[in-house]
């Protein structure tokens, strides 16, 4: 049984900082690239960051270029999300997602296979 468990989030001032994790059960970590999506009160679950397989390679939706990083320890089957400089429009639950390297890197929810349950992200003014 495959388990994505998210923690890390919680309640933060606006311009602090925030490192989710993502441990990974029940596939082989590795062979799996990895997002992190975000989603809001009464919107769309939209893309923030995700990494290859590998670690190699690394994509980031334009609002969080420069604040956010998002890395992989693959001997721990985790993933990371650094969030610096957080401003309140990044409030939402943050999910970690997995889909199979046999495709390529995607930034579209439909294309990943595991999700996990989510945690709260609260960017305070």
């Amino acid at each position: 049984q495959v388990q994505l468990v998210e923690s890390g989030g919680g309640l933060v001032q606006a311009g602090g900082s925030l490192r989710l994790s993502c441990a990974a059960s029940g596939l082989a970590f590795s062979g799996y690239h990895m997002g992190w999506f975000r989603q809001a009160p009464e919107t769309e679950r939209e893309f923030v960051a995700a990494i290859s397989n590998g670690g190699r390679n690394t994509f980031y939706t334009d609002s969080v270029k420069g604040r956010f990083t998002i890395s992989r320890d693959n001997a721990k089957n985790t993933v990371y999300l650094q969030m610096n400089s957080l401003k309140p429009e990044d409030t939402a639950i943050y999910y970690c997602a997995a889909h199979s390297f046999m495709e390529r890197v995607s930034t579209t929810p439909r294309t990943y296979k595991y999700w996990g349950q989510g945690t709260q992200v609260t960017v305070s003014s």
